[in-house]
């Protein structure tokens, strides 16, 4: 009976995409011949080694070892799934603040909290897809988040630098407040979430050693320049590298224009592929 559920949330997980994939091509005026490669950008990452997707137990159905050939046999074209801070970066290295750099770090401080890592122009994705997960990375004042990925890879994962800097945490400063703008333009406020982000920031520089930090999502947008400048402050003597900060200035959705860029990627590498000729 568990086995017969899980199929039926896997097979549901397939027909849900497909519905979302048709209504993006009515939207567009395409058809499936239309289409060459397909690039689903989520929470966590597809593990080489198995394919399943991991650090993502909160997306029910999704977990499935044959769920990339699933999806492509509903959509008919090849799938990639790839992970939505990784997109974020390619969107930043192509049309953002990143463009004039090799190295640098994307870190997406939103309802939950990731990375990217980008050395020498390619993302480093780690072993298990795992690179860049800091919002589980301990740090003082915050509790550890301990257990395996189903227990602390959720957004509201009770432990680590998440819990610290995350929209929820920072609204929770502010007394609850919904707006984050509003929450950030209180000076205690944006210091506090300023010398946090600096903490866990300067663990990862002091690892990576980049040209260039790159803060994106709502936190940093409702930040803005009075954040970025508050957590350059709070680095100095935090790392000894010393890379430039910037705040993310793409207007689009950085994930969605990232999955874009990519799929162009495979699609050309699809279609003028020479190899068989």
């Amino acid at each position: 009976e568990a086995v017969a559920v899980a199929d039926d949330v896997r097979n549901r997980t397939a027909q849900l995409v497909a519905e979302a994939f048709d209504g993006a091509l009515r939207l567009a005026g395409l058809g499936h011949g239309d289409i060459t490669a397909t690039v689903i950008g989520t929470p966590g990452a597809i593990d080489p080694h198995t394919g399943q997707l991991r650090y993502a137990p909160h997306l029910p159905g999704w977990h499935s070892r044959t769920l990339l050939a699933e999806l492509a046999e509903v959509l008919g074209t090849p799938v990639s799934i790839e992970n939505d801070v990784n997109l974020a970066a390619i969107a930043e290295q192509y049309e953002g603040a990143a463009q004039d750099h090799d190295d640098f770090v994307l870190a997406y401080v939103d309802e939950g909290v990731g990375a990217a890592i980008v050395l020498g122009g390619v993302l480093l994705r780690g072993a298990t897809g795992g690179a860049g997960e800091i919002g589980y990375m301990p740090l003082p004042g915050a509790p550890l988040a301990r257990g395996g990925d189903e227990e602390i890879a959720g957004e509201d994962a009770g432990g680590g630098f998440q819990s610290l800097v995350a929209a929820p945490a920072v609204r929770l400063l502010a007394g609850g407040a919904k707006d984050l703008g509003e929450a950030l333009a209180d000076p205690a406020v944006l210091d506090e979430v300023a010398r946090r982000l600096a903490t866990g920031l300067a663990a990862v520089v002091a690892v990576v050693d980049p040209e260039l930090v790159v803060l994106s999502g709502q936190v940093a947008q409702a930040g803005g320049e009075a954040l970025r400048v508050r957590v350059e402050d709070e680095l100095t003597g935090l790392a000894l590298p010393r890379p430039q900060l910037r705040i993310s200035d793409l207007d689009d959705d950085p994930i969605l224009t990232g999955a874009l860029r990519s799929a162009l990627t495979q699609a050309r590498d699809i279609v003028f592929d020479t190899g068989n000729v």
